[in-house]
């Protein structure tokens, strides 16, 4: 990567009903941004305009009809969407929805193609987004056919990263998807994430049993005794640092999670709500396992405070400060896996 270059920030527009172009606006309105990161925006020039214009913003933005028109220092603007759109605050509607998926495909693609260096959705509304040509929940389903890997719901903050063993799937569904397979699968990847993006050599994992708990020995639930605790105690023949399964409804109150490097929990919000609690408006989520490095703010798409200027973007800056450091990290560790004798020697000199 050359260092006068900066990394490149591809960033999907989200429901243009919410608040997703506003907080990507603030987020570059800190000229210093500018400094550090290219912001490579998949939308519209006149829909910036006016989100620019309605909120009193103090940005400009350089419109681009292709990616080898990038220009560092500036927040460039794909020129996505061509029709008129006219934006209704705080509404689903199929017509944002199909923006939205176009935005978020046109930037997946260009990530697949290296035209940028790493993606940051804004939310999306999972309602209007669904159509004959997009039946997915959300962004990481679809990045999970369209990238290598397997992917993670990763929850991460300063000294919290949570995953999610299950993720949108309906809580009645969820000790039938949890496999043998399925544990060391995720497993699998927070540990391969934990070293590779964040830089942990000998990561310590915490698994949250998946009933209360953890069933009890059996008097609530078996799915513990049955699929849980033979899957971890494979893993630790294997050299894996994974603990528990752990009571959920303590672990946190207790401050357990500041033992490991991460938690994994075994449904959304068995780990989102005390995730969220903690480090709301902080915290980030990342698709941990796939080829490509993608993040989004741990919010959804502020319906309820669209269009009335108060959206805050620091989840949102902090998704791409995120990005940006996973992106880095997988590059070092790529240059030490490459050549790990040369890197050894320039240590001990």
């Amino acid at each position: 990567m050359n260092k006068k270059q900066n990394i490149k920030v591809g960033i999907s527009l989200g429901d243009p009903n919410g608040i997703g172009g506003e907080i990507i606006l603030k987020a570059f309105e800190d000229s210093q941004m500018l400094e550090l990161y290219t912001p490579v925006i998949f939308a519209s020039t006149k829909l910036l305009s006016y989100y620019i214009k309605t909120f009193n913003l103090n940005i400009k933005i350089h419109g681009i009809t292709s990616l080898d028109d990038i220009v560092d220092g500036k927040v460039n603007v794909v020129r996505l969407i061509k029709e008129p759109f006219i934006v209704n605050w705080g509404t689903v509607d199929p017509v944002a929805g199909e923006l939205a998926v176009r935005s978020f495909k046109a930037a997946t693609t260009a990530l697949k193609e290296n035209q940028i260096d790493v993606l940051v959705t804004a939310p999306i509304h999972k309602e209007s987004i669904q159509s004959d040509d997009f039946k997915f929940p959300g962004h990481t389903d679809y990045l999970n056919q369209e990238l290598e890997g397997e992917s993670l719901m990763f929850m991460v903050a300063e000294d919290l990263r949570v995953g999610l063993l299950t993720d949108h799937v309906p809580l009645k569904e969820v000790p039938d998807q949890i496999t043998e397979k399925l544990i060391k699968t995720k497993i699998g990847t927070i540990k391969e994430s934990l070293k590779k993006d964040f830089g942990i050599v000998k990561p310590k994992i915490a698994v949250l049993g998946i009933n209360p708990h953890v069933g009890d020995n059996g008097v609530i639930g078996t799915d513990d005794q049955e699929k849980l605790i033979p899957a971890l105690e494979e893993l630790r023949k294997d050299g894996t640092l994974i603990f528990g399964p752990y009571p959920a409804d303590s672990f946190f109150g207790n401050k357990k999670h500041l033992q490991f490097d991460a938690v994994l929990a075994s449904y959304h919000d068995q780990g989102l709500v005390p995730f969220k609690t903690i480090a709301f408006g902080a915290g980030v989520n990342y698709t941990a396992g796939l080829s490509h490095v993608r993040t989004s703010p741990d919010h959804g798409t502020g319906f309820d405070i669209a269009g009335k200027g108060e959206a805050n973007p620091s989840s949102f800056m902090e998704a791409i400060h995120t990005a940006v450091a996973i992106y880095k990290h997988r590059m070092m560790y790529e240059e030490l896996s490459v050549n790990p004798l040369k890197n050894l020697s320039k240590k001990r000199r």
